[in-house]
């Protein structure tokens, strides 16, 4: 199945900066290890504070760092955004097996945005790279999977209003962190 332009770009380009930032946080966080006193450099002010996300147990729900998920993750969708940039048809099985990884990642994403605002109380400057490029990642991926010329009229229409649904999405999330924190932004005025 081909992928389009947008797709192969937002592919390339969320998977990088995904990858940059589960790199930034694994380095930030073995950095944490090596010296307890060590003050992430995303941790800017009492919300904005990766250190105090890093050190808690949800950081790291299987064991091991949760960035190292995204490092492979991430790989997988770079190599995806240039395959398709480079015109390489991929088979509709990759685009299911995509999908349903950007699927569980968006799960897991949306459990440690829970997580962040209503348990840590802070929220990670890379991590929220992480959601923000997690979310459009899952949506060209779901597209590729749908059949426009033989599909029925729902698949056809979220494909048609993907980039709205995708936009209030972002404003769901973004509104939650305003109500979430707004105590803290009110200080700041």
């Amino acid at each position: 199945m081909k992928a389009g332009r947008t797709t192969a770009w937002v592919l390339t380009v969320g998977g990088t900066l995904g990858l940059l930032a589960a790199l930034a946080l694994t380095i930030e966080r073995f950095k944490l290890l090596e010296d307890a006193s060590y003050v992430p450099s995303c941790s800017l002010n009492p919300v904005l504070s990766c250190g105090s996300v890093m050190t808690t147990d949800q950081a790291a729900l299987f064991g091991f760092p949760n960035p190292i998920i995204g490092i492979v993750a991430f790989t997988v969708v770079v190599v995806t955004g240039i395959l398709t940039l480079a015109r390489i048809e991929l088979p509709h099985w990759f685009w299911l097996g995509l999908s349903l990884g950007t699927l569980l990642g968006e799960v897991f994403v949306h459990w440690l945005i829970v997580q962040s605002l209503y348990e840590i109380g802070a929220l990670c400057p890379y991590c929220m790279v992480v959601w923000a490029v997690t979310m459009p990642i899952f949506v060209v991926s779901l597209s590729q999977l749908v059949d426009r010329d033989h599909a029925g009229a729902v698949p056809s229409l979220l494909i048609e209003w993907r980039w709205t649904i995708l936009a209030v999405w972002y404003a769901v999330v973004i509104v939650l962190i305003g109500i979430r924190f707004s105590d803290y932004w009110a200080t700041l005025l």
